[in-house]
């Protein structure tokens, strides 16, 4: 099940699933802790008239989000009961506070009376055992902890605080869970529990006919009983309301600081560009890790989550933050790169958002010889996406503070790192993490990564730095030209081999490597070779069903549904192939057809506007890991691109006011 908003402030990151509970809690990094484990959820629940319902298939839910803000809105509605909930929550920008604010409406023509429940299922510190839940008389409030993790739950409406709650064993000692407590209406009072636990606690709501009210229920969060007591009684001095609106009208100024000017682009584009800015900032850790996703859910058909920091996935992230004007989340990005880069210049597979080293499937011996586990176009990115952020900030005494630990030590590496026959960067492991090869993509980002280093050292008066980044960069270039280029068919291999005594040419049609052509300055944009060969991937990749869209390559089965297609649409790709038709557009005419596919992924995104890795070829459904940063970040280039391009052609003088 995809997640349907996030929220997040550099030390919590929430999701909500389908029916608007709380399905991830990350906690004191975005994506590192998962206090909920993957089959339990917060779960929401009402008494009224000797009938009980938890969040079910008997609601009615839409969960989706206020715009230009990081506040969710969901509507609940069941029909049979007369009772409707809107549900806004946020998580305070400014303190490890997430608040839902909850206002009950009475449907019918008659007064009634009835119970909201707050169920809480916690996973802490993403183990078993040795969990504690309370009720702290004292403050009248609730509390989960294991060690240094700890959460303080509490409830009001008409300033009364909940009036029952229980505690119990969850999942263990054939007892389901406290929250099967709640469901004759009555809670039983019991005050702790050790183990594996839940809690409930209930709110007690009068309601005229036709009439609503309003309660609030908020987790604190900290490291120790004492910490989420004063986030708590902050809350009470100074109320939920003011905490809501100062976190609502903050986020709100992030998103719309710029004032870009988007012109020609629909109302519902312009949503997702703010919106998709907003998931992204989401996965940002305040030490600069950005996660991948924070879906938790695709435990239940993959070994491992997303949630780790993919140097390749953050540094289009950092982009797409800096290219809206967001410098601090990327410079803080490149800073967790300088820690984690290896003493050799690059970077591992991927890393838990504490910077140690993630989970892998890469080995370090392949045919009993001894190689780096690596993808390389990781260790480029980083470098090419720093250069983006220089140009837009001209922040040169942050260059100078990390030239030798970072651009020097990976440019040194990326230029031993090449194959003696070819020039090229030596085999690795695709961006797809499926092959070990040479590859077109990852040469196009060793190049463009050289090409900028050299201009950092030219920046910085190191002439000969640059010049012999320059050299590599030009012999891998052509290199490319002359090995990764099939001038017979007119495509760019995706692969060839050396290693095994003859060479091997890989013609699978992959989206990633024309794309890493155009992308990084291989050819310019106006090459018939680059032309003929985007033409030849677009016959094939594009997906021909009634919801269309970009495969990755020819034969992709991640995910693959079945049926007669080169595999499952993907926003990325689909967005590369809109930031193609941008690069090329001579007339505003032009961008017709980017309009297509930026209307395209509006159409697939969801009421609260996430976008997944992938689509079901057939319904348009999410598949695999959502929401996806990387995703939303392509969604967020490609309209800066566009908006960028209508400068250049003179259209609108004032589109990008980053340009200015």
């Amino acid at each position: 099940m995809p997640r349907y908003y996030n929220l997040g402030n550099g030390s919590i990151l929430i999701g909500l699933d389908k029916l608007g509970q709380v399905k991830d809690f990350y906690f004191h990094y975005a994506g590192l802790e998962n206090h909920i484990s993957e089959n339990l959820v917060h779960k929401i629940g009402l008494f009224c008239e000797e009938q009980f319902s938890w969040f079910d298939e008997n609601w009615e839910i839409i969960v989706g989000s206020k715009p230009d803000t990081m506040a969710s809105d969901i509507k609940a509605t069941h029909h049979g009961l007369g009772i409707e909930l809107n549900i806004s929550d946020i998580i305070y920008n400014e303190a490890n506070i997430f608040i839902r604010k909850v206002v009950v409406k009475n449907l019918f023509d008659r007064s009634r009376k009835l119970k909201l429940f707050f169920n809480q299922q916690f996973n802490i510190s993403q183990t078993n055992t040795g969990e504690t839940a309370y009720f702290d008389p004292r403050e009248k409030v609730i509390i989960h902890y294991k060690g240094r993790r700890v959460f303080l739950v509490n409830a009001l409406c008409d300033k009364q605080f909940f009036s029952e709650y229980s505690v119990g064993i969850l999942g263990a000692a054939g007892r389901d869970g406290t929250f099967k407590d709640a469901e004759d209406g009555s809670l039983s009072l019991n005050p702790i529990e050790h183990g594996r636990v839940d809690s409930v606690l209930s709110l007690d709501i009068e309601l005229e006919p036709k009439s609503e009210k309003v309660s609030h229920y908020w987790i604190t969060v900290g490291k120790s009983i004492q910490k989420v007591k004063k986030l708590n009684a902050a809350v009470l001095a100074r109320g939920s309301e003011d905490i809501i609106k100062t976190t609502v009208d903050y986020w709100r100024a992030w998103v719309t600081h710029q004032n870009f000017t988007f012109y020609g682009l629909e109302p519902s584009v312009v949503d997702l560009f703010n919106r998709s800015l907003l998931y992204i900032r989401t996965h940002v850790s305040k030490n600069g890790a950005i996660i991948a996703s924070s879906d938790s859910d695709i435990l239940k058909y993959w070994p491992d989550t997303y949630a780790y920091v993919w140097p390749r996935d953050a540094a289009f992230c950092a982009v797409a933050l800096e290219k809206a004007g967001d410098f601090n989340a990327s410079r803080r990005l490149f800073e967790f790169c300088c820690d984690v880069i290896t003493p050799e210049g690059y970077f591992m597979h991927k890393y838990q958002p504490d910077k140690s080293l993630g989970s892998s499937w890469h080995p370090w011996v392949r045919n009993g010889q001894k190689q780096f586990p690596i993808q390389e176009d990781e260790t480029a990115l980083v470098i090419w996406a720093l250069w983006q952020h220089y140009e837009l900030s001209h922040d040169l005494e942050f260059i100078e503070s990390i030239y030798n630990k970072l651009i020097k030590k990976a440019a040194e590496f990326m230029i031993s790192y090449r194959d003696d026959k070819t020039g090229l960067p030596k085999a690795c492991y695709d961006l797809w993490e499926e092959r070990h090869a040479i590859y077109t993509f990852t040469a196009s980002t060793v190049y463009g990564a050289l090409i900028v280093a050299a201009k950092f050292a030219k920046l910085l008066g190191k002439t000969e730095s640059s010049l012999k980044y320059t050299e590599a960069a030009e012999t891998i270039k052509k290199g490319i030209l002359e090995y990764l280029y099939d001038a017979k068919s007119g495509v760019f291999y995706k692969s060839i081999t050396t290693d095994t005594g003859k060479s091997g040419k890989d013609k699978t049609i992959d989206m990633s490597s024309i794309y890493g052509i155009y992308k990084f300055g291989v050819l310019p944009i106006d090459d018939q070779k680059l032309k003929n060969a985007m033409d030849k991937v677009i016959e094939r990749l594009e997906v021909k069903t009634e919801v269309g869209g970009i495969a990755r390559y020819e034969g992709d089965a991640y995910h693959h549904r079945g049926g007669d297609i080169p595999g499952n649409p993907w926003i990325i790709t689909s967005m590369w192939l809109a930031q193609y038709y941008v690069a090329r557009a001579k007339r505003e005419s032009d961008l017709d057809v980017v309009r297509k596919w930026i209307n395209w992924v509006v159409k697939y995104s969801g009421p609260s506007g996430v976008l997944p890795e992938q689509l079901n070829p057939y319904t348009g459904e999410y598949v695999s890991a959502s929401p996806l940063a990387w995703s939303h970040a392509e969604f967020v280039t490609t309209i800066i691109s566009y908006l960028e391009k209508l400068e250049e052609l003179g259209i609108c003088k004032a589109c990008y006011p980053l340009n200015d």
